[in-house]
């Protein structure tokens, strides 16, 4: 799932468990996060793994940046939701590494049903976030 990709990204690089901060977040303020499921209280096997949680709990941490058309304004790590064909949500890493086609652009990190793969595919989806969350 691409959930996984940013929940073990942030495991490995900050030592950070987003599964239990954002379990806990949700525990603590339940009502602020996205009733899309008909889920009456947390579950923290799952909470985690549904983009719109991550989202607000990014934007709720005060990562929020504006969505742009812009390659310039996206950053190595930086995270960025996207709607997928059929109206499925989808997240990916900003990559430091850069497309061949244009090297203006970063590629992401994902993983949209092949395993985590670095590719070109930062535009090919509507962009419905953009993140920079970096705990300190």
């Amino acid at each position: 799932m691409c959930t996984d990709v940013v929940i073990r990204a942030y495991r490995n690089a900050f030592k950070l468990d987003l599964q239990k901060l954002v379990h806990e977040d949700m525990a603590a303020d339940f009502t602020a996060y996205p009733k899309g499921w008909g889920l009456k209280s947390t579950d923290p096997n799952i909470d985690h793994r549904r983009v719109p949680n991550l989202a607000v709990f990014f934007a709720r941490r005060g990562a929020s940046l504006p969505v742009s058309q812009d390659p310039a304004d996206y950053q190595p790590g930086d995270l960025v939701t996207q709607m997928l064909p059929g109206n499925l949500t989808h997240i990916a890493i900003v990559s430091s590494n850069r497309s061949e086609q244009a090297p203006e652009r970063p590629l992401v990190i994902h993983n949209i049903g092949w395993g985590a793969r670095e590719e070109d595919t930062l535009y090919v989806f509507r962009h419905t976030g953009h993140f920079r969350f970096a705990p300190g």
